[in-house]
């Protein structure tokens, strides 16, 4: 069933900022129970006072909750959230960004219909379309990331998307936004970003006509690892039919998880502004260091992509991927296993700091080919600075380069 669209709980006569909304935006003044803080609903069914509420729900003339797996109260608060940091009309929230990622697809897409990926995209979203949409007919194409030219050249009359990720995971590759979707608009199909590592506070691809802005919010938006969730913003109109695809997968968070997403979205922007500045000295620090061969971070000027990341970006987040100098696979595993305030494991955009080996932790079963193609070289340590002290995470791989 279609859900009626959202409506402004918070107004002002002025342009709000990145921290005002995180606190404010999708939330009532006053709520349930006089509470400063949004309940949480832990309902699954909820009921109407007689036949024509529901007449007046089906008609949309009454936004209010049916069935827990088409909406929940809260989730509604963290939807309205969600697009307004995006500056979009609406946003959908699922279960994990994967869950919004396919749910998205599964809307749009149909027997026939092809797909153009850049080749940085997260390689589970690549092979949930080369290996799963595959066999429901729909064809993956994919191009070297920032070749817009061959990502113009595979668009045939039966190309529905373009998606990519800005920044890229792990080599932070920055896309031109602005021709990214123009290349789109003129080819009449839709475009998708995936901006998990830029964050709305630092990227906001609607702004530039992209069509979907795709987030798993357990990275920096829940930001506290210890939740899963994912969204995609866009139109109204365009996520009428992923909202209620979502409804039929039943892809959605437990009334918990959303409190714990609104929660963390208070504090959104300030911590925003630590992983910032944490990146960019990790970031130069490790490419002053004699044992760093070579660093990705786009806020740094030898970054490939530097000029897309100024041009968009008002920050670079706080993932920094390097290579080891002269390192094999295991002289690498030993830097990281000689980190202290770094804990080693998956995932990113937490408060705590997090280092991994991406052979070790993503790709160890892959053959030498396969990541040689996926461009993940033995040598290769993903960190992600948390919002701990700059100076101490500089000091921790000061010693554990020197191990």
């Amino acid at each position: 069933m279609a859900q009626p669209k959202p409506t402004a709980t918070t107004s002002s006569a002025a342009p709000q900022g990145t921290g005002t909304l995180a606190v404010h935006a999708g939330e009532a003044r006053q709520k349930v129970g006089d509470s400063i803080t949004d309940p949480i609903f832990c309902a699954s069914t909820y009921t109407f006072t007689d036949t024509q509420s529901i007449i007046d729900f089906i008609e949309q003339r009454q936004p209010r909750e049916e069935y827990g797996r088409y909406s929940n109260p809260g989730e509604r608060v963290a939807e309205q959230k969600l697009a307004a940091l995006e500056g979009a009309e609406s946003s959908v929230l699922f279960a994990s960004g994967m869950a919004a990622f396919v749910g998205v697809l599964m809307a749009k897409l149909n027997q026939g219909d092809e797909v153009v990926f850049f080749d940085e995209c997260y390689r589970r979203s690549r092979e949930f379309c080369i290996k799963h949409l595959a066999r429901f007919g729909v064809e993956t194409k994919t191009v070297r990331t920032g070749d817009y030219d061959a990502m113009e050249a595979a668009i045939t009359p039966r190309t529905r998307m373009l998606i990519s990720e800005s920044p890229t995971n792990p080599h932070q590759s920055c896309i031109d936004l602005d021709r990214y979707a123009e290349i789109g608009r003129r080819n009449g199909v839709e475009t998708m970003i995936d901006a998990t590592l830029a964050t709305p506070y630092n990227l906001r691809p609607i702004d530039a006509g992209i069509d979907y802005v795709l987030h798993s919010c357990t990275k920096y938006l829940g930001g506290h690892n210890d939740l899963l969730a994912g969204s995609v913003a866009g139109s109204f109109e365009a996520l009428e039919s992923v909202r209620n695809l979502r409804g039929i997968m039943g892809a959605i968070n437990q009334p918990q998880t959303v409190y714990l997403l609104l929660r963390g979205l208070k504090t959104f922007e300030l911590r925003m502004q630590r992983h910032n500045e944490n990146g960019l000295a990790v970031a130069r620090y490790l490419e002053a260091h004699p044992r760093i061969e070579k660093v990705y971070y786009p806020g740094l000027e030898s970054h490939r992509d530097h000029e897309h990341a100024t041009r968009y970006m008002r920050g670079f987040g706080g993932l920094v991927t390097f290579l080891v100098k002269d390192a094999d696979w295991r002289g690498t595993a030993d830097v990281v296993d000689a980190a202290q305030l770094g804990r080693i494991a998956p995932s990113l955009g937490g408060v705590e700091t997090l280092i991994e080996q991406p052979l070790v932790m993503s790709y160890y079963e892959c053959t030498p080919e396969e990541r040689e193609s996926f461009g993940i070289p033995d040598n290769m340590i993903r960190l992600s600075c948390g919002i701990e002290d700059a100076a101490d995470l500089i000091a921790d791989l000061e010693q554990a380069l020197r191990a």
